[in-house]
């Protein structure tokens, strides 16, 4: 048995945790029926308990084989193989993964199971709109080929791996002739001007910084960063070295008073506009640089709440903002995102409008409760929690949110007839038992 947490640091449980484990015996495992429960766990990037099954089985699939199909722009690629791995192997041939979430350190199969996105999912959708199949070991420990016009796909892929094991998946690629991005930064003095400038960008990657904790006419000032992959080669070397590793402090570092003054001094030491060039991993994945920068939050840990809401919704923004701060909720970092069309994957997360993201410390007093009543005005406004990176969503809140699920339950069935997959995420949410 191991303690197992999220990324957050505020979710532990025991497990009995086996691998790395290759596919005959993850058959073997699955068809046995274990009586907790099985789940397959990838780098533990999921921010909450979505990659913990207490008391049960959480399996270490083995393999990280990658397979680059240059002439076709394709690679496959194991489900245990991490992003930093992919790109490694496909830079170099001026290849890139359509998709660059937050981290390179999360798996293949992780990614997959998250439906996961990034800076420009406005004008690339997610990673469902890139797979052209998915390697499946199902509940019942059988080897399953999905492809994007079956309902099994779908609830495969942002399933949050209660279908089965990913054991390998197939991903279109795009080209680049090198490794530097072209990036503009620009200064925003509200929230109605930051939202304006990421809605009229033309940019294929738009995202922004958000000072959580600015009030009156500052409230959700930010920095708007717009990014484009140069024309012109500048070499295909991917090779980032590993940064220093954060402290592990006694108490958190962030509290109402830090977190504000850490917001003001971020956002009045960028220049009102610049130009230069990044990159790959200075702009995609920039928190990589510190590495187990989690742990530096103290020994509580972190929520991150993310949410996402449709055209038209984008008051919610301010309203979760205000929220926090009467709540002394101390968000110290944040991040909004323009959303495009989702991809249909029942359990996915984006939709068409606007997503928020705010980091804040676990455990203040009355935090939990500001959250549930914030849950409450997100799923009255069509929007829904990113399953990725929660660890305290109700069920009632969820389905909501979600609604009643029917073509993904029906799904998990026929790949899963005996609930075999399951995790602590699943059994709060009503997924599984």
């Amino acid at each position: 048995m191991r303690l197992l947490d999220g990324f957050g640091r505020c979710t532990g449980s025991r497990s009995e945790v086996r691998g790395p484990v290759g596919p005959e015996a993850l058959g073997e495992l699955l068809a046995a029926r274990p009586a907790r429960g099985a789940l397959a766990r990838g780098a533990g990037c999921s921010y909450g308990d979505a990659a913990q099954n207490t008391g049960g089985l959480v399996l270490a699939p083995a393999g990280d084989g990658i397979r680059l199909d240059e002439g076709g722009g394709t690679v496959r690629a194991a489900g245990a193989a991490t992003f930093r791995q992919i790109l490694a192997a496909t830079v170099p041939r001026g290849l890139l993964l359509p998709v660059l979430p937050g981290t390179a350190r999360l798996t293949l199969g992780g990614a997959v199971a998250a439906d996961v996105h990034g800076k420009n999912q406005r004008t690339d959708g997610s990673l469902a709109h890139w797979l052209e199949s998915v390697e499946l070991l199902d509940g019942t420990g059988r080897l399953r080929y999905l492809t994007p016009g079956q309902e099994e796909f779908r609830a495969t892929v942002g399933g949050m791996g209660l279908t089965g094991v990913v054991l390998a998946a197939t991903v279109r690629l795009i080209p680049i002739s090198g490794t530097r991005l072209t990036v503009s930064s620009r200064r925003a003095g509200d929230l109605d001007a930051l939202l304006a400038e990421l809605d009229g960008a033309r940019s294929r990657y738009t995202v922004a910084w958000i000072d959580t904790t600015a009030t009156g006419p500052a409230l959700g000032r930010g920095i708007v960063d717009l990014g484009d992959h140069l024309d012109e080669p500048d070499g295909l070397d991917y090779d980032p070295a590993p940064g220093p590793r954060a402290p592990r402090l006694p108490v958190g570092p962030f509290t109402p008073l830090t977190a504000r003054a850490f917001n003001s001094l971020w956002y009045r030491k960028a220049p009102r506009e610049r130009t230069g060039t990044q990159s790959l991993s200075a702009f995609f994945h920039r928190l990589d640089a510190v590495r187990d920068w989690n742990r530096a939050l103290g020994p509580r840990g972190f929520l991150q709440y993310q949410f996402a809401v449709p055209d038209g919704q984008h008051g919610v923004l301010a309203e979760v903002l205000t929220e926090l701060r009467r709540a002394g909720a101390a968000p110290f970092l944040g991040t909004v995102k323009r959303f495009g069309p989702g991809s249909g994957c029942p359990l996915s997360f984006p939709l068409p409008g606007w997503s928020l993201a705010v980091d804040l410390p676990a455990g203040g007093p009355g935090l939990r409760a500001a959250l549930d009543r914030l849950d409450r005005r997100v799923a009255e406004a069509g929007g829904r929690i990113y399953l990725a990176k929660d660890a305290r969503l109700g069920r009632p809140a969820f389905e909501a949110m979600y609604g009643p699920l029917t073509d993904w339950r029906a799904a998990r069935a026929r790949l899963d007839p005996d609930e075999t997959m399951r995790s602590d995420l699943g059994r709060r949410l009503g997924l599984c038992h």
